[in-house]
């Protein structure tokens, strides 16, 4: 078991930010060594203290995008159903009127076959008035046997007088509709037809009134009284059209069959360009700003293709020149970090033999004094601060972890800053506590934090630390008048300045920026909220 370690010298300065909603920056209290930049094995983001770099136990976050979940009634789905369905109604459409067409021509064949052939036999007879009824009879029989286009059964009525060629009378067939028509006076005499569908069975009825030439071959015709009928079964023409409408049915569901093929293929046309932007947009979103899509042809998809193409372009230029940007910000700063930690080197140790002398040196000068040593300190807090981010920035801060003692680790850093008295700085800390952390970052995270407190807030500021789940929990609050809520979401952002009229901060202003990104290399998260009873709670939430 290793116990926590004490940081160096420079980790005891006291902190120089504040809460932003009370009118500082977030300072440092605590900052780790002036060692070397490490080698760059976390996984950070450049930014406004968004970085994130992790090692050891710090979880890492894969970039496989999100399986998508298929759709049971997707745009595949919904285009193969909707060719389906307009090959459905064509077929349906063109069977429904193929059917009537055919229909139609088979019925008025026959009808028209029968009604002539029943028209000139009829007109043949030669009927002596009155009517002989065994003579008609012998007509009726020979006209029933010249049935066309196939036998009929043949009636006459003449008065009450009623004969045919079966051993019925009359007919049942023959409609009351029928003898009006044939009866009418103002209707022509050639004879008219009607369909009838008697007990299922279709029929076909022809009534034929005899007629006379009264004075000349030239004149009209003169009705005799005597009306021939005539009744057909169509029986066989009506099986010929139950026989189409079945082939018809039976061809129509092949028919969506082999249009099922033609769907899918142009679905797939369809969905191929679709998926294509799916995959580039989910590869964009994983930071490949790179990706494009093939575009061939004029269509829509095409159109929509080339403008996902120049829109990406435009992205990738203008995402380029923004880090280009961001990545000379951030050389400049380490650069000017670097270079001035050797001058301010020199400078703090000439100050601090002032410092000495000071109580030699007359009222004017000795304040002079104190003023460059005191300003010199600042400055290279900002130093140490901007080199520290400027580690973060370029992916080079790593985690050396180790099974500490957090409660231990947490007293050290009271104690190393002279956070004893009671009146400022109360702990409740749980003992006992095993957490593998990297004990310098942890220290920086609850001196920045306590320092914060204290220089922002009011006394006495209270730290805890306990365990919840698997993880280990510090919170730091104070009896201050807490944050704005305006302010609260950028307390973490680097320089941020609650009130902006003010030019000048007591501390680097990076502070707050540095913990959130020690907590975040060691896969922990910070958050800042006001208390209920006032005063501002810092928690931060680290794995075990």
């Amino acid at each position: 078991m290793k116990a926590c370690v004490t940081p160096d010298e420079d980790a005891g300065r006291e902190g120089h930010g504040g809460h932003a909603g009370q009118g500082g920056h977030g300072g440092q209290a605590g900052r780790e060594g002036h060692g070397g930049q490490a080698a760059p094995d976390g996984h950070g983001t450049a930014g406004h203290g968004h970085g994130t770099a992790r090692h050891g136990r710090a979880s890492r976050r894969g970039g496989r995008s999100p399986r998508l979940r298929p759709h049971p009634f997707g745009l595949r789905t919904r285009l193969v159903l909707a060719f389906l369905l307009v090959a459905a109604v064509g077929c349906g459409t063109t069977a429904t009127l193929t059917y009537r067409a055919a229909r139609n021509a088979i019925l008025e064949q026959t009808q028209d076959t029968a009604v002539s052939a029943f028209r000139e036999q009829v007109d043949a007879l030669g009927i002596d008035l009155p009517v002989d009824p065994d003579s008609l009879r012998d007509s009726l029989m020979r006209i029933a046997g010249q049935g066309k286009p196939r036998a009929w059964r043949v009636y006459a009525e003449y008065g009450t007088l009623r004969v045919s060629s079966t051993d019925r009378p009359t007919s049942s067939v023959i409609t009351p509709e029928l003898r009006a028509r044939a009866a009418d006076d103002e209707a022509l005499p050639h004879g008219s037809f009607q369909r009838v569908v008697k007990n299922g069975t279709p029929y076909l009825t022809i009534a034929v009134p005899a007629v006379f030439l009264a004075r000349s071959p030239e004149g009209p015709p003169q009705r005799t009284g005597l009306v021939f009928y005539a009744v057909m079964e169509l029986a066989e023409e009506e099986a010929n059209i139950e026989a189409m409408v079945m082939a018809a049915r039976d061809g129509a569901l092949p028919a969506l069959a082999v249009a099922l093929i033609p769907a899918l293929i142009a679905a797939r046309g369809v969905l191929r360009p679709v998926r294509e932007l799916r995959h580039a947009a989910h590869s964009m979103g994983r930071g490949r700003l790179d990706t494009r899509i093939h575009a061939k042809g004029s269509d829509e998809l095409a159109d929509l293709a080339r403008t996902f193409n120049e829109s990406a372009a435009e992205l990738e230029r203008s995402v380029s020149e923004l880090r280009n940007a961001e990545a000379r910000a951030r050389r400049f700063a380490s650069d000017v970090s670097h270079e001035l930690r050797t001058p301010l080197a020199g400078m703090l140790a000439v100050t601090e033999v002032l410092d000495e002398d000071a109580g030699s040196l007359d009222s004017d000068t000795a304040r002079a004094v104190r003023l460059i040593s005191a300003e010199t300190g600042k400055l290279a807090v900002l130093v140490e601060d901007l080199m520290e981010i400027s580690r973060f920035d370029a992916r080079a801060a790593e985690l050396h972890t180790d099974e500490v003692d957090a409660a231990d680790c947490v007293r050290k850093t009271l104690q190393h800053r002279y956070w004893t008295d009671p009146a400022q700085v109360v702990p409740y800390l749980t003992e006992g506590i095993r957490a593998r952390l990297d004990p310098r970052r942890f220290d920086v995270v609850v001196a920045n934090l306590v320092g914060n407190a204290l220089r922002h807030g009011e006394a006495p500021v209270t730290v805890r630390l306990w365990v919840e789940g698997d993880q280990l929990v510090t919170e730091v609050a104070d009896r201050g008048p807490g944050i704005h809520p305006d302010v609260l979401p950028h307390v973490f952002d680097r320089f941020y300045k609650a009130d902006q009229a003010r030019t000048r901060s007591a501390g680097s202003g990076l502070g707050l920026a540095i913990t959130l990104e020690n907590v975040r290399l060691h896969g922990g998260t910070v958050t800042a909220a006001n208390a209920p009873e006032g005063g501002a709670v810092f928690t931060v939430r680290m794995p075990l």
